[in-house]
C-alpha cells in the first residue's frame, strides 16, 4: 500500500507518504513547514521530497488522501485543488479526510489511556468546528457526532460518549471558557494540537483498503460554514 497524503487545512503545512508491504508495519515518510504563510509556493517541492525519499513514483501510488477540513478556507481549497491535480494527472483515487479526525488521532495517540476525544479547532469569526471521536478497534480515530461548526456555548458532549475523554486542538486556547465549562468531564485538554498530514495518511488507509476512494473531480473541500460571503442583513 502506497498513500500520499498532504494537509494545509491551517497554518501548519504537511506532506506524507505511507508505504506498507503485506505482512510488514507500515513506515511513514513526512515533510513538514513551521506555521507561516507560502504553502503554495512549498507543497510541490515537499511532495517531490516524500517520493524521492520512498523510492516511489506518483504513478505508483494507489492513492492520494488530503485533509479535507473544516478549516481555513484557502488552505482547504489548496489541499484539494493540489490533491485532484495529483491524482487526474496520475489516474489516481482520492481519499477525503476530516481534519477534526486527525486531530482527534494525535491526541488519541498521545494519551493512550483514553477512549474518545472532543475536538474543537479554531474557525476564526467568533466560532469553533467541533466534533467528537472515539477510539476504534484498530487504535484509530472514528466519529462519534456530526461536525459542526458555531459558538464557544454550542459546543456539548453527547450522552453516553464512552470516557477517559480528551479535549483536543487550537479551539481550546482561543476559548478558555470551553475547558471551564467542560473541563471537570475531560482528563486533559491537549489546546496545541493542528491536523497533520501523517494522521491523514493513517485514517486514510481503512477506506483505501475498503475500497472507497473517490474519484478525483469528486474530491471537495468541506468547510461547514458556506456562507462568509453573503453581506449581513441590514
Amino acid at each position: 500500500m502506497k498513500i500520499l497524503a498532504l494537509d494545509t487545512a491551517t497554518e501548519v503545512c504537511s506532506v506524507a507518504l505511507l508505504l506498507q508491504e503485506p505482512g510488514a508495519a507500515p513506515t511513514l515518510r513526512v515533510r513538514e513547514l513551521p506555521a507561516g504563510p507560502g504553502h503554495s509556493a512549498h507543497i510541490l517541492s515537499l511532495v517531490q521530497a516524500v517520493l524521492a525519499e520512498g523510492s516511489v513514483s506518483l504513478n505508483e501510488l494507489d492513492c492520494v488522501a488530503f485533509g479535507r477540513g473544516p478549516g481555513g478556507f484557502t488552505g482547504v481549497r489548496l489541499a484539494a485543488s493540489v490533491t485532484q491535480g495529483l491524482a487526474y494527472g496520475a489516474g489516481l483515487a482520492v481519499i477525503p479526510v476530516s481534519d477534526l479526525l486527525a486531530v482527534a488521532q494525535q491526541a488519541l495517540d498521545l494519551t493512550p489511556a483514553a477512549a474518545g476525544v472532543l475536538v474543537c479547532n479554531d474557525a476564526r469569526m467568533q466560532e469553533v468546528y467541533w466534533t467528537c471521536a472515539v477510539r476504534g478497534p484498530d487504535g484509530l480515530a472514528v466519529a462519534a457526532a456530526a461536525e459542526q461548526v458555531g459558538g464557544a456555548d454550542s459546543v456539548q458532549l453527547p450522552p453516553g460518549l464512552p470516557g477517559p475523554l480528551l479535549g483536543a486542538g487550537r479551539g481550546f486556547a482561543v476559548w478558555p471558557s470551553l475547558q471551564q465549562r467542560l473541563g471537570g468531564r475531560l482528563l486533559e485538554v491537549q489546546a496545541d494540537l493542528l491536523p497533520r498530514a501523517r494522521e491523514i495518511a493513517r485514517l486514510a488507509a481503512p477506506h483505501w483498503l475498503a475500497g472507497q476512494g473517490v474519484a478525483p473531480e469528486q474530491a471537495q473541500p468541506v468547510y461547514l460554514r458556506n456562507d462568509v460571503a453573503r453581506p449581513a442583513r441590514k
